[in-house]
């Protein structure tokens, strides 16, 4: 069921529509990873399986949904963003419908799995496809596609806590579920795949002088085969793997975390709203987890996307500290949970962003979806996070883990990724160039 190519003139061939679909399809797979901690306590609450066992289903889920982007990556270069992010949709529908009648951990870990696979389809679908749309824009189009993933829920966080609290868990899972699969399904039929430069494309990048960062691009396109074999990529993959950790535990494991502190019982009252402190936190992360994938995008496309790495890296790193010291207040664990997913969020439009500078947009979306693994590594932190809490009897010693990873990856940003992809530019423009001279003879004479 390949989506097919409309004509060059045809509305269907803007860059700004595809991006919007994939903005919609991301949006809508959002759930799946960001709505997962408001079910965690109402599930041990009914079957007493213990959090460490039930988070479990969360790390498979991201496991299969990274993972496998390289393959779903791979499709996409191969027959188009359609076909895959339509079996994508009807994955996720899948797993939430098999949620709501689960009654034992293999069947939850089984439908995590299959929403991985499904979640991974759309993400690795719609990212590669912005990059290939956006050659000029990357951190700007990244950041908005990755947005839809980030901010997405949070459009539904209380709609869902609320259909939790009147109708429980189980029908929570199966109504949104279908109304996920549906939207996603609907928006792949009007995906298309990037065939060249086409007359809105060609508008759109007439409209204003390339970014200061292309100049830092690569100037061939690298296989798979060849990134996997270069060193800047294995840098890449360990900063992704550091700033991951991180944020993923904080998206997992928010909700025990606000139990813990004691604010399941208490409101927030900010800019004239009150909530419960755990639904106003999650709307107000999911919204700044969005927020921040564009901006720092388009940040990055001027300044630089390590420079920009830097100083969000270091917030996050500081961010995470503020939380472990201040968050047992309502309103500062609602505004510094903020800034911990405000600084971490980047991560999803940087570092794909980085990679199509790096290794070029021929093969992008299967090498952004090498890259996107990482986050499953990072995945496997999260259970590990349940141990330490349930050893120690406090989440301080997982804060201080997460704070200096993110450190860590503040300082490789400057230290290590600069002056390699610096000299990764140089040194393949100089090769495209040694090889430009082969194969006109008469122009390197000329010019020499």
């Amino acid at each position: 069921m390949e989506t097919p190519v409309a004509k060059n003139g045809s509305i269907f061939q803007n860059p700004w529509l595809q991006l919007v679909l994939g903005v919609v399809c991301m949006a809508a797979v959002a759930n799946l990873q960001y709505g997962w901690t408001l079910f965690v306590n109402p599930m041990d609450a009914k079957f007493h399986w213990g959090k460490p066992a039930i988070q479990v289903a969360f790390t498979i889920f991201v496991l299969t949904e990274t993972w496998l982007v390289p393959i779903e990556g791979w499709l996409v270069d191969k027959y188009g963003p359609g076909i895959v992010v339509f079996c994508g949709g009807v994955l996720c529908g899948i797993a939430w419908a098999i949620n709501s009648v689960a009654d034992s951990l293999p069947i939850i870990y089984f439908a995590a799995a299959i929403g991985g696979i499904g979640a991974g389809a759309v993400y690795g679908s719609c990212v590669g496809n912005a990059l290939k749309w956006f050659p000029g824009r990357r951190g700007l189009a990244a950041g908005f596609t990755a947005a839809g993933f980030g901010a997405g829920s949070a459009l539904t966080v209380v709609p869902i806590a609320n259909m939790i609290q009147s109708s429980g868990f189980q029908q929570a899972f199966l109504v949104f579920g279908i109304i996920q699969g549906v939207v996603v399904m609907v928006a792949a039929l009007a995906l298309r795949t990037y065939r060249g430069p086409t007359a809105a494309a060609a508008a759109l990048a007439a409209t204003k002088p390339q970014p200061v960062i292309g100049t830092r691009q690569s100037s061939r396109d690298f296989t798979p085969m060849e990134i996997l074999r270069s060193p800047l990529f294995w840098v890449l993959y360990v900063m992704f793997v550091l700033m991951a950790g991180g944020g993923l535990t904080a998206t997992a494991q928010l909700g025990p975390i606000a139990k813990d502190f004691g604010l399941n019982s208490t409101n927030v009252s900010l800019l004239g709203f009150t909530l419960p402190t755990l639904q106003f936190a999650l709307t107000v992360d999911r919204l700044l987890n969005g927020v921040t994938r564009p901006i720092s995008g388009w940040i990055s496309d001027h300044l630089g996307r390590e420079n920009t790495m830097c100083v969000l890296f270091a917030m996050e790193a500081i961010g995470i500290i503020f939380l472990n010291m201040y968050g047992r207040d309502p309103l500062l664990f609602v505004i510094l949970s903020g800034t911990v997913f405000f600084a971490w969020g980047e991560i999803f439009s940087l570092f794909p962003a980085t990679c199509g500078d790096a290794f070029g947009s021929k093969y992008a979306a299967t090498n952004a979806g090498l890259l996107y693994t990482a986050k499953g590594t990072a995945s496997l932190l999260v259970p590990l996070t349940s141990m330490i809490e349930a050893a120690t009897g406090s989440w301080q010693t997982v804060f201080f883990l997460a704070s200096g990873m993110s450190a860590i990856a503040s300082l490789m940003a400057i230290f290590v990724l600069k002056p390699m992809l610096l000299k990764h530019v140089t040194v393949t423009r100089s090769e495209t160039a040694s090889d430009n001279r082969l194969l006109n003879p008469a122009t390197a004479k000329a010019s020499g």
